[in-house]
């Protein structure tokens, strides 16, 4: 699946987007698999609560099943006026 990163998950991480073979079945699964790669996938993802997520381009929660989804994205909550 391809997994995007936005804003300053993206800084932190240094990728923009990057393809993940994974066997995770929810968000909360792929978020720990990732944190274990190394330390800034950990800086990326230590608070959780500061990050949204979308599935399939569909705003979700962390405990989203990931079964048949092509796409998620971490990104910061959008504040806009």
């Amino acid at each position: 699946m391809d997994v995007l990163y936005f804003a300053w998950v993206r800084e932190r991480i240094g990728l923009a987007k990057e393809q993940i073979d994974t066997e995770a079945t929810t968000v909360m699964d792929l978020v720990r698999e990732l944190e274990a790669r190394e330390e800034r996938y950990a800086a990326a993802f230590a608070d959780i609560s500061a990050l949204r997520v979308a599935v399939d381009q569909e705003l979700t929660d962390f405990e989203a099943s990931l079964s048949g989804v092509r796409e998620v994205a971490f990104f910061p909550p959008m504040t806009g006026g």
